[in-house]
Formats: structure tokens, C-alpha cells, sequence
């Protein structure tokens, strides 16, 4: 048995069965990954794959168990190399991170700021995408870092932590007759279309919820992932925007007037997590820390030996978080 045979099966899987496509991610040939598959489920006498002809349909019941513990060897050693590079280049390195749109825009700029001012040997790279993307990409440890809000149950592979609660704001056109008024209701917003976020993507549930709880339902007429994608639909007059307080700013959007809502809708939980078992280098604490101060090295390392997530959301309860 071989590393690189255990790597070729945890990436056919990465790949959907394509091994074209896996070998060209991996720069090798497509008969060469197929001999070492071969040669890896003869040696262990079962089949990781089903084959229909030439070409893999699905995962075997054994062959997804031999993939989930091949999966923690590799990452078991990359931690290794992580280990020795600890040691070599305790300030070099990559980071690489995954998260939405809004925390990229809004949330993270000055963190990474102050992060490649103190590491600037380390290279920071970021991938922004959907929910699921996101959690994807750091369970298949394309990402060591996913910053997200919404689907959280998508991240059970990894150990999350909560960075800060934030609510959202009614933004609107400064002539607009909500503008005016002192305190808005969830049947006031029902008078007017609505331009929000895509379901699933920043703290979009709680706008759902709010209003099936009012008994009402809104009238969504442009949703998008991009905060400044929609406040420039709400400039055009298509409805009144739904849209995290820390993305509007004062001294940019100066046509367009922000209406708190926290009244309205329940706070939502910005969260960071990694994979288990991940051996988290010096400028990972940092970055982590430097995200969420109350997320001390002492305190990652206490949540880290902790066995479920249900074990770590009850360790930082008594723990008052930030407010955005």
C-alpha cells in the first residue's frame, strides 16, 4: 500500500469518478491512476469502486470507509510537513481561506491587513462561494480556514468556532417614504418589494424565518449573493433592500439611508473552522485571533480536544461575543 495510492482514491472522489480528470489534476496519466487503483483494491481484496465497463459509477460501501481513513492519513500527514516547517519557517507558509462574499468585502480586509503586515512571508489566498462550497473546500482541505453564517449543518467535518454576532438593515432610497419613519414593522416591509440574498447566504434564513413567523409572505423580486449588487438594484428603485449592517457605508452609499432592523430579525452567528485532527501552525493561531480576540490559542487548543461540536458550542455559551 502506497500514499500515493491512497491519495488517487480520495481524489477520483474529489473529481466525481472522472479520472481524466483527476489525472490531469494531479499531472499524471488516466491508466496510471486506473493500475494503481487496481493494484490497491487487489492488495486489500475488495472494490473501492463500482465500474460500469471502463468507467467508475460509484463508491463501494467498503471503498467509502477505506476512503474516509485514507482521507485522515493524508491529512495526518500534512500535518507533518506542517510540524517540520513549524520548526524551519516558523513565519512562512500559505493560508488559505474560504467564505462568502460579504465577510470577504466587509468582515476580513482589515484582519488580513494586519495579518500579511506582521506574516508577509505568508501567502494568503481566498475563495469565495456558496455555503456549500465553502465547507467543501476546507472538508476536502482545499481551504484551511471556512468563515460562514449560513448552513452550518454543512460543516460537520470541521471544528467551528463562533467569531461574532450581526444583524441587518433596511436600506432604502433617502427619499423613500420608510426613511421617514421611526419604527418599521415586518407588515411595513411587506408593502414593498424586496431585494435580498440568495437563499442560503448571509443570514438569509433569518428573513425567512421573521416573516413565517408574522404569518407573511414576502414579495422577493431580486435576490443576489453580493451586498453591493444589491444596493445598486435598490438605487434603480427595484424594491427596498435586506442586507448585513457592515455593508452599508456611510461615506460611500451617501444616496441610500440604512434602517436598523435588529427588532425584526434574530442576530446571526459568524463562524471560523478548520478539519479535524489539523495541526494549526503559529500564523494560523494568529490569523484566527487576530478574527476573533476572544479566540485565544489556549482556547482553540481547549476546543480542539473536545469531541463533538455540540461539546464546543457549549463551551464559548457563557462567552459574550462581539457585536457587527
Amino acid at each position: 500500500m502506497k500514499l500515493q495510492q491512497l491519495r488517487y482514491i480520495v481524489e477520483v472522489l474529489n473529481h466525481n469518478l472522472n479520472v481524466s480528470a483527476t489525472a490531469e489534476s494531479l499531472f499524471t496519466s488516466q491508466p496510471g491512476i486506473s493500475k494503481q487503483v487496481r493494484m490497491l483494491e487487489d492488495e486489500l481484496g475488495i472494490q473501492i469502486f463500482g465500474r460500469s465497463g471502463k468507467h467508475l459509477t460509484h463508491v463501494t460501501p467498503a471503498g467509502e470507509e477505506v476512503i474516509q481513513v485514507a482521507t485522515q492519513i493524508l491529512s495526518l500527514c500534512e500535518s507533518i510537513k506542517a510540524v517540520a516547517h513549524e520548526h524551519t519557517q516558523p513565519d512562512q507558509g500559505k493560508l488559505n481561506i474560504a467564505t462568502t462574499h460579504t465577510q470577504a468585502r466587509y468582515a476580513l480586509p482589515p484582519v488580513i491587513k494586519r495579518f500579511m503586515h506582521t506574516y508577509p512571508k505568508v501567502s494568503l489566498h481566498m475563495h469565495q462561494g456558496s455555503p456549500e462550497q465553502i465547507s467543501e473546500a476546507a472538508a476536502k482541505g482545499r481551504a484551511d480556514f471556512a468563515i460562514a453564517t449560513e448552513a452550518l449543518h454543512l460543516y460537520h467535518d470541521l471544528i467551528m468556532l463562533p467569531c461574532y454576532h450581526w444583524n441587518r438593515s433596511i436600506i432604502v432610497p433617502a427619499n423613500h417614504p420608510l426613511s421617514k419613519q421611526l419604527q418599521i414593522s415586518i407588515t411595513d416591509l411587506a408593502d414593498y418589494p424586496i431585494v435580498t440574498y440568495v437563499h442560503g447566504f448571509t443570514g438569509r434564513s433569518e428573513l425567512d424565518r421573521a416573516f413565517g413567523a408574522a404569518g407573511i409572505k414576502p414579495e422577493v423580486v431580486f435576490t443576489a449573493t453580493d451586498a453591493d449588487v444589491i444596493k445598486t438594484y435598490v438605487r434603480m428603485g427595484l424594491g427596498i433592500g435586506v442586507i448585513a449592517s457592515m455593508a452599508y457605508d456611510p461615506k460611500v452609499d451617501t444616496d441610500l439611508v440604512s434602517i436598523p432592523a435588529q427588532h425584526l430579525f434574530g442576530p446571526s452567528t459568524t463562524k471560523i473552522g478548520f478539519r479535524k485532527g489539523t495541526f494549526l501552525r503559529s500564523y494560523m493561531y494568529h490569523f484566527i485571533e487576530g478574527f476573533a480576540p476572544h479566540l485565544t490559542r489556549n482556547k482553540v487548543d481547549e476546543a480542539m480536544a473536545l469531541k463533538s461540536q455540540d461539546e464546543i458550542d457549549q463551551l464559548f455559551a457563557g462567552i459574550e461575543l462581539p457585536v457587527w
